[in-house]
């Protein structure tokens, strides 16, 4: 108590301009603290404070919520940019409906990020898709190539209608940072039939499915008796639900979009028209009755692996991996990648994976990009990049206060193991947030 007296009496007699200054140097250690969720380590390397406040080149905070990064490679090996898109959200529970649109935001180390504006902006017309209230969810770009584009992808709820559209929303740009414009929503896979499914199933429900159907339920979450072979036969002729989704492209630039179906209780994997601004009519049903959201897709040394969660709504839960050898499958669920105390990988630290992300100059290094959602004011959410190490061939997931890149170590063949230094194996590891 005496050492506060002291402080208030200081503080007394200082002049005005003391007390501005003073002010002054309190915002910018502020600011300083922010920004160090996304500036340096003491290495000089970018490094990451996950669930702290980042901000952008304007002391921001940045807004990109359930986004996903994508590198386009300079003229030089070492140039190169990284564009991260995500939901630009308002405060309060406003911001779980789309009130500006998808924020861009361009880093050429990963550590300091330029704010590039909104790329892709709600209609004022409220007979658009994409007005202002509808829902737009997990944006993802991905470069095609052939047509020198860059294309989005985004999960679309029409206004007034709740998760009951369950949509795709397609955009495309000439640039990353765009403006983008809206070609248009649709379910995917219209008339087409799961290749990983029996021909003896592949007929439109009929009137001997209606106790079936009648058990269905739409709020997304898991129930008993939930009939794992009757919703993508009753959504053949309309296309399949999409809700929670990524993209990823492969090594051959086929590309892929990822998503929840079926009501939330079954994972698709569709492949893009060579153009990635439709679905082609090829899919494969992952995981039927499992229920889960929030998929996040990368391919390591040949396998695919694949980081989802339960579906519990706002609320956190266990984290979930799937790897295969295919991207058709079959894809077999080996557990939660997580590892410290059980109370938080239970919950998986509070977090809900949205993308992972190569590592530019650094083959084999992933980071594993998550939200820490806060739907009572939805601004307020933050963001969580983690390390992605390895240990028998499957990727593993640990909370870090603090890390940078030099956390990957490297192979005299330059091939990144995944795995920690020996000092950071000896680490205390934090148990948040």
């Amino acid at each position: 108590m005496t050492v506060y007296i002291h402080y208030i009496r200081a503080l007394c007699s200082f002049s005005h301009i003391e007390r501005l200054l003073l002010a002054g140097l309190i915002f910018c250690g502020i600011i300083l603290a922010a920004r160090a969720g996304e500036t340096v380590d003491k290495s000089g390397n970018p490094a990451f404070r996950p669930a702290a406040l980042w901000l952008d080149n304007h002391n921001v905070p940045i807004n990109a919520h359930g986004g996903g990064v994508l590198f386009m490679p300079g003229t030089m090996p070492d140039q190169g940019t990284y564009y991260w898109f995500g939901e630009h959200k308002v405060a309060g529970d406003l911001g779980n409906t789309a009130q500006v649109g998808i924020h861009v935001y361009s880093s050429s180390d990963l550590a300091s990020w330029k704010d590039q504006g909104i790329a892709l902006k709600v209609a004022d017309r409220p007979d658009m898709d994409i007005c202002r209230g509808s829902i737009i969810e997990r944006p993802k770009v991905v470069y095609n190539s052939r047509t020198k584009k860059f294309v989005m992808w985004f999960h679309l709820e029409l206004v007034g209608k709740g998760y009951a559209s369950a949509r795709c929303g397609v955009a495309v740009a000439s640039s990353a940072t765009g403006p983008y414009r809206y070609i248009g929503s649709f379910r995917p896979d219209v008339g087409a039939w799961p290749m990983n499914t029996s021909l003896a199933t592949h007929h439109p429900v009929g009137p001997e499915d209606r106790p079936e159907l009648d058990k269905i339920k739409t709020d997304g979450g898991p129930y008993p008796g939930y009939p794992t072979n009757i919703i993508y036969r009753r959504d053949f002729a309309v296309g399949q639900m999409a809700r929670d989704m990524t993209l990823f492209v492969d090594d051959d630039e086929t590309a892929y979009v990822i998503y929840a179906s079926e009501e939330n209780g079954t994972l698709h994997i569709s492949q893009l028209t060579p153009d990635y601004l439709k679905t082609a009519g090829r899919y494969v049903r992952v995981l039927p009755g499992g229920f889960n959201e929030a998929p996040a897709l990368f391919k390591s040394a040949g396998k695919y692996f694949l980081f989802s969660s339960h579906c519990t709504g706002w609320s956190p839960n266990a984290g979930r991996l799937s790897v295969a050898d295919s991207i058709w499958g079959p894809w077999r669920e080996v557990g939660n990648p997580w590892h410290g105390p059980q109370d938080k990988i239970s919950v998986s630290y509070g977090t809900q994976s949205t993308f992972v992300l190569p590592v530019a100059d650094h083959p084999g290094a992933f980071i594993y990009m998550a939200d820490l959602w806060r739907p009572q004011n939805a601004i307020d959410g933050r963001y969580v990049w983690l390390p992605i190490r390895w240990q028998d061939g499957l990727p593993e997931l640990a909370w870090r206060d603090q890390w940078g890149l030099s956390e990957f170590d490297y192979t005299a063949t330059g091939k990144a193991t995944g795995k920690v230094t020996q000092l950071e194996k000896l680490a205390q590891i934090q148990n948040k947030p």
